[in-house]
Order: structure tokens, then C-alpha cells, then sequence
């Protein structure tokens, strides 16, 4: 199936690792050119180096909670491919806790980073994409149910749904979609973090496991040939959407 994805260009945030590289990987493979951005910049040059180099991929080092961010992004597109055809926008986890139990300073970091940070990205390249642009919004299935011991994200990560969704309406006459993707138990840096955090981490993944009912903890390329695909021409019916790719673990239809 050709995806459509030769030549077009994306921008992905948070992506020197996990769930961002996994989903540049799939969309350079397929022919697109990818302008990668994340916080670390030792972490940044590898990743580029991974995709190939300058030919079909670049990076910077930047962070969401900056306002500029994402004109610089937008920019070093255009700048070095010439183009700009969509965007996967991902933050990192927020930290652990409760919703009762995590402080004032921990909701006002996360908001401004998980979600401000994500809001103010997806607007700003919407307004610089033309028909048959596409923006993903990395999630959780927090979004459609709490997570025990992670109360920003079952906090935040709804709102943000929402605001893909509201964003799905307005951009949808341009021929701009807008949908989000709600990894489960994948086994990045961060699930590998939680599991940790039990104590008795092989114990932990067993448990996720047993909830999941294909029987596995996800890879991380699962989740991003899934996103290659929803950003691509050959999705191009489908916008304001939220896509679980989880194994099954969520039980609502």
C-alpha cells in the first residue's frame, strides 16, 4: 500500500526516542522527510544520525514550553525541505502521582508544558499547513480512563482530546485533519520508568500483560506505523478521531 508519504515533510516534537523516533523511522522509510525536536541535544543528534542525516531528517534541540518553538520548527522546514505537510506532537510524561497527592507547582509545570505547550504547537503549524495537512496528538489511554498513580495525565490528557477534537471542527473546511493516538502499555523509556517504580518491575509487566488482551507489552514501532499511516494522504478521511493503540486494553467500544 503506498501511504502517499514521498517527499512530504513533517515535524515531530519529542522525538529523539520512543514513540517520536518510532513514528520518523516509519515516515522516512516510506519516502518522508522529518525535521525532529527534543530537549536533549546529545539525544537529538543521534536520532537524526539513525535516520539517515540531513538528507532526510534534521533536528533541534527545543522545548514546548518555549512559544517560539514551534515557528522554529515550521521554519527549519521550510528552510530545508521546503515544505511543510503535518506534525506528530508528543511531551514527556508528566510526574507520578495522584491528582490529590501531586503539588500546585507539578499542575502548573504540566499544564504548561503537557498541555499549553501542545495546544500552542498543533495551532501554530495548522495555521501553516494547506489542504491535506494532518496534526497527531500523542496521548494516553488515560484519555478515556484513569490510570492508577497518574493523576495530571488522566487530568490534562482529556482535555487535550477535547481540544483536538474542537481544533478537527475549524481546520476541517481547509482540508487540515486533526486527530489524537492513544498509546497503552508500550515499552518506551517511560513505561519502562513506571514499571520500575513498583519495586518489582518483571512483576509489574506481568500484571499490565494479563490486562491486555493480546498478551503483550506494545513496541514501539507498532505505535509508529500506526502514526505514519494517520498522517498520511491515505488517511485522509479521517480527522477529529482519538485511535487507541493499546492491544485491546481499553474496553469501551
Amino acid at each position: 500500500m503506498d501511504l502517499g508519504l514521498a517527499d512530504r515533510v513533517y515535524v515531530l516534537t519529542g522525538a529523539s526516542r520512543g514513540l517520536g523516533l518510532a513514528t520518523a523511522r516509519h515516515l522516512v522509510a516510506d519516502g518522508a522527510r522529518v525535521v525532529l525536536s527534543a530537549r536533549a541535544p546529545e539525544r537529538v543528534a543521534e536520532a537524526v544520525e539513525a535516520l539517515g542525516g540531513p538528507q532526510r531528517a534534521i533536528g533541534l534541540t527545543a522545548d514546548l514550553t518555549d512559544p517560539g518553538t514551534p515557528e522554529r520548527l515550521i521554519a527549519a522546514a521550510r528552510e530545508q525541505f521546503g515544505r511543510l505537510d503535518g506534525a506528530l506532537i508528543s511531551v514527556g510524561g508528566p510526574p507520578r502521582g495522584t491528582a490529590a497527592q501531586v503539588t500546585d507547582a507539578q499542575w502548573r509545570e504540566s499544564f504548561e508544558t503537557v498541555f499549553l505547550g501542545s495546544v500552542r504547537a498543533a495551532r501554530t503549524v495548522a495555521a501553516a499547513l494547506t489542504e491535506g495537512g494532518a496534526i497527531g496528538l500523542v496521548l494516553s489511554t488515560s484519555t478515556r480512563g484513569p490510570v492508577p498513580g497518574l493523576g495530571i495525565s488522566n487530568g490534562l490528557r482529556p482535555g487535550l482530546a477535547g481540544v483536538a477534537k474542537d481544533m478537527a471542527d475549524e481546520y476541517g473546511p481547509r482540508g487540515v485533519r486533526v486527530l489524537s493516538l492513544l498509546p497503552g502499555r508500550i515499552m518506551t523509556d517511560r513505561n519502562k520508568e513506571l514499571f520500575a517504580a513498583t519495586g518489582d518491575p518483571e512483576r509489574a509487566r506481568q500484571e499490565a500483560e494479563a490486562a491486555i488482551p493480546l498478551g503483550r507489552v506494545g513496541d514501539p514501532d507498532e505505535f509508529g506505523r500506526v502514526a505514519a499511516f494517520l498522517l498520511s494522504p491515505a488517511a485522509s478521511y479521517l480527522t477529529g478521531v482519538t485511535v487507541p493503540v493499546d492491544g485491546g486494553a481499553l474496553r469501551g467500544l
